[in-house]
């Protein structure tokens, strides 16, 4: 059974840091992408950034590209986003997800593209 567990989460001050962790278990694939997402309330889930086990690419959006940052530590088969700079507009609740690496570069952005989700860990942004 797969298994992501995300934690990390919790309230910080807008320009705080917060390192948010994804603990991945039970996937069997050769190579895949783990990915982060937000969703806020009435909002589209929002792909933040992913990385490929092939090669260790990884994938920003736009709004998070040098304050956020995606790193995985295949021994603990955990994934971290490291989130600096942070913004109000940033609180949501963060899911990580997994698929096979599709070959795509920023296919794992997307959420249709991921096959299994966490429960997510909820991020506010105090202004």
């Amino acid at each position: 059974e797969v298994q992501l567990v995300e934690s990390g989460g919790g309230l910080v001050q807008a320009g705080g840091s917060l390192r948010l962790s994804c603990a991945a278990s039970g996937f069997t694939f050769d190579d895949y992408a783990i990915g982060w997402f937000r969703q806020g309330p009435g909002k589209d889930r929002e792909g933040v950034s992913c990385i490929s086990s092939s090669d260790g690419s990884t994938y920003y959006a736009r709004s998070v590209k040098g304050r956020f940052t995606i790193s995985s530590d295949n021994a603990k088969n955990t994934v971290y986003l490291q989130m600096n700079s942070l913004k109000p507009e940033d609180a949501s609740v963060y899911y990580c997800a997994v698929a096979p690496w599709s070959g795509s570069p920023g296919e794992c952005l997307h959420y249709h593209a991921m096959d299994y989700w966490g429960k997510g860990t909820l991020v506010t942004v105090s202004s």
